[in-house]
């Protein structure tokens, strides 16, 4: 439970029970000495709940009349603001749709959680939003036949388009997992005609029938091996490790970033960073490093520098000939 949670607990606990010592507190909320009395100074000094220690009876005391009081509303975390956002979204993304009746239940226990921090869902949407970019449309009806397989495990026969090569293939997969990344939706298969795991780009999928066969399952430590081990997307052990100099004006933000995470980063003389990151597969790299410019450059290895190259002089001789 997150220190805001916790807090919340406790103003409860006092508001409804008048009385408690510290050992009840700490119980109820699973907490240290020394954390349980942070809360209550920040009940006492931030939030002016008047939150007293009764020397005589041993036990922490609130009036009745703080007890009606009510803590501030919009009182999230970084975390939980994304989270909260994040499910309205996606909720809302999915209707109409099959899915759309039983979620609707969820959406409610949602703008009541909401509501019990004192703000309206309303103004929530008005107020923070989210911004999706390089979101690619998704067909709800292929989405629901991939989920429901995923979550029933059961196979799944999916005609799927390969954007790398330009063909369709059909495939017969068990489904693993379906991931959701950079605004887009995965799915982590194993495919019974490459004997492996791969992943599919869910709106890629042009048709999806479930079978009647129950999908062979991966264990899940070496799934995420398999499939979190290198850099985005791409599944597959890490082939070799991409060190990337980024000059000081940029290093101002990537410092801060979270590319992969075994990354290692470490600050130059000049104020300059560089990063490096483990991969199996450049394409997904290779374009985060160019959106960087000149910003950045390549110092390894030789050929992530080279494939990175080639896509700048291809794009200088394609602005050439339109000059």
């Amino acid at each position: 439970m997150s220190e805001v949670d916790n807090i919340y607990k406790l103003k409860d606990l006092l508001s409804s029970r008048r009385q408690l010592s510290r050992q009840d507190l700490m119980n109820e909320l699973e907490v240290s000495r020394a954390t349980l009395t942070r809360y209550v100074a920040k009940l006492r000094n931030q939030l002016n709940v008047p939150v007293q220690f009764d020397r005589d009876l041993g036990r922490y005391v609130i009036n009745r009349e703080a007890g009606k009081q009510e803590l501030p509303g919009v009182w999230f975390s970084q975390e939980e603001l994304h989270a909260l956002l994040t499910i309205q979204s996606m909720l809302t993304q999915l209707e109409p749709g099959l899915l759309g009746p039983k979620l609707r239940p969820l959406q409610s226990k949602l703008n009541s959680m909401i509501q019990s921090r004192g703000v309206e869902p309303e103004v929530l949407s008005q107020r923070v939003r989210l911004v999706h970019a390089g979101k690619r449309r998704l067909g709800l009806q292929g989405f629901e036949t991939v989920a429901k397989a995923t979550l029933e495990r059961k196979r799944l026969r999916i005609t799927h388009f390969n954007r790398q090569t330009g063909q369709t293939l059909q495939r017969t997969v068990s489904p693993q997992q379906l991931v959701h990344y950079r605004e887009n939706w995965y799915l982590d298969a194993f495919c019974h005609l490459r004997k492996d795991v791969r992943s599919f780009a869910v709106d890629a999928i042009t048709d999806a029938k479930e079978l009647k066969e129950d999908a062979k399952d991966i264990d899940t430590a070496e799934l995420r091996r398999v499939m979190q081990s290198a850099y985005g997307i791409f599944g597959g052990h890490p082939k070799d490790w991409a060190e990337l100099k980024f000059s000081p004006l940029r290093a101002r933000w990537v410092r801060q970033e979270e590319w992969h995470p075994d990354q290692q980063g470490r600050d130059e003389p000049d104020g300059s960073y560089v990063l490096r990151v483990p991969y199996s597969d450049a394409r997904e790299l290779v374009g985060d490093i160019l959106r960087f410019g000149g910003d950045v450059e390549v110092v390894g290895p030789p050929r992530l520098r080279h494939a990175v190259c080639q896509s700048l002089i291809a794009a200088v001789e394609g602005y050439s000939r339109s000059m």
